[in-house]
């Protein structure tokens, strides 16, 4: 979402590293590009106007002037910056005191706070929590069903609400029921409308009344820019927001919503959606988030999405199979399965430091059926064959092209490209002097 002002800053930090001293007129020059970049990307003009009036007090500083890279030195100035303006540090859930505690979930219709129900379960979940859907949307068509169908997929019980129902009634009949149900947590997925008006109020303000909910949490399309920033204002003044979740944040809109709305609502981001499956999750660090904008990547946020897809067993099992040469196409597939799990490629490349700055990787965009047709690939062959690739000979790529649906070459391609990797890992973790071990997450990128 960021990548536009990624570049711009990228551009802007170039120039003034190349300088020895930092001097007022090129400190004045970077100021107006970084201006420039933020209202290019759809920042608030008044959020803009005053992150540069407050960077400049700050790169103006005797520290800045006198040291030797002074370009460096406003980098860190503007990632500061950019991490203060969306918050300064993770604002988590408010998960103590009695329960069960009831999560309102409200939003414009389209921005996604049904399938953000269905997310929020599954997070909550994983925190070993006990979480109730609860349909409350009695005018969208679909919307109860939709909410009944993610309660499926996930395990999680969801209150059977009728469209006949009143939202209130609804609502107050769902507390009763998550006691018998055992569930500590409800997650109230509210009606929305195109636009604002004083019903849909009227009907979250006594919401709000009936339930006493711990958590207001707007979801707003990060896509929509400034009208984004507009919504989370109204809301913000009706209902007293505890908090945002940015849904579509792995869209192509220019991502100036994000930055501005902290500061705008004075209301914490918590959550941002990056994908359509129900994993696609994050909670919302301003720090990690401001080094992905300025293309030092997210180390942290990816170790932690590896500590959760990779089992430490199988990593130790992983790694005396390559120090013993006995990695098999079967084990390669296994890894790419685990691979699937950490996000797209896109997502993964974003994680790393450095890597949208390269020119020859910044317009490339991975493809993730890739993934796809090297699993098919390896699906068409046989036990003996995935366990010993020695034994695959021209008839037998014939007979796996066909079956996976590809070319001879592309089964040439995959079997090269995995006895060159096995070679390779295998000298890098036989042990003795110069071998190494994998790191616990197992082997992230196995290609």
């Amino acid at each position: 979402m960021f990548e536009n002002l990624t570049e711009k800053f990228d551009r802007t930090f170039k120039r003034l590293k190349g300088q020895g001293k930092l001097s007022e007129k090129h400190l004045k020059e970077a100021l107006r590009e970084v201006r420039l970049a933020l209202l290019e990307a759809d920042v608030n003009y008044k959020v803009a106007k005053q992150f540069v009036t407050d960077l400049a007090e700050q790169a103006a500083g005797e520290e800045v002037r006198q040291s030797l890279t002074p370009g460096q030195q406003v980098v860190k100035i503007v990632h500061e910056a950019l991490a203060e303006l969306m918050g300064g540090e993770a604002a988590p859930l408010e998960l103590t005191g009695r329960t069960p505690f009831v999560f309102m979930l409200v939003g414009l219709q389209g921005s996604g706070k049904t399938t953000t129900a269905g997310k929020l379960a599954l997070y909550l979940k994983e925190l070993n929590r006990k979480p109730c859907l609860v349909p409350a949307d009695v005018y969208r068509p679909a919307a109860i069903d939709q909410l009944q169908t993610l309660g499926k997929q996930l395990g999680v019980p969801v209150f059977p609400a009728t469209t006949e129902m009143d939202p209130v009634e609804i609502a107050v009949s769902a507390l009763g029921y998550a006691g018998q149900q055992g569930c500590d947590i409800l997650i109230v997925d509210t009606a929305g409308r195109l636009h604002i008006d004083t019903e849909l109020m009227s009907e979250l303000e006594q919401l709000k009344s009936k339930l006493n909910p711990r958590e207001i949490l707007l979801v707003a399309d990060a896509m929509t820019g400034q009208d984004a920033v507009q919504v989370a204002e109204a809301f913000n003044q009706a209902l007293e927001l505890t908090g945002i979740i940015l849904s579509k944040m792995d869209g192509d809109a220019r991502g100036g919503a994000a930055l501005s709305m902290r500061t705008v609502t004075g209301k914490p981001i918590k959550f941002c959606g990056i994908g359509e499956k129900l994993d696609a999750l994050e909670a919302f660090h301003p720090e990690r988030m401001a080094s992905r904008i300025l293309g030092m990547g997210d180390m942290l946020s990816l170790i932690e999405k590896a500590e959760k897809a990779f089992d430490a067993e199988q990593a130790e099992k992983l790694q005396e199979k390559l120090a013993k040469d006995s990695f098999t196409l079967e084990d390669f597939r296994d890894q790419l399965q685990q691979i699937k799990k950490l996000g797209s490629l896109e997502q993964i490349m974003g994680m790393l430091p450095g890597m949208g700055k390269m020119k020859q990787l910044r317009h490339l965009q991975p493809d993730d059926r890739e993934l796809i047709r090297i699993e098919a690939i390896i699906n068409s062959m046989t036990l003996q064959e995935r366990r010993n690739h020695m034994i695959i000979n021209a008839s037998r790529r014939k007979r796996i092209a066909k079956g996976s649906g590809t070319s001879v070459q592309e089964v040439n391609k995959l079997i090269k490209n995995y006895a060159q990797m096995r070679k390779m890992l295998h000298k890098l973790t036989k042990g003795g002097k110069g071998g190494i071990r994998l790191p616990r997450g197992g082997m992230p990128l196995p290609f």
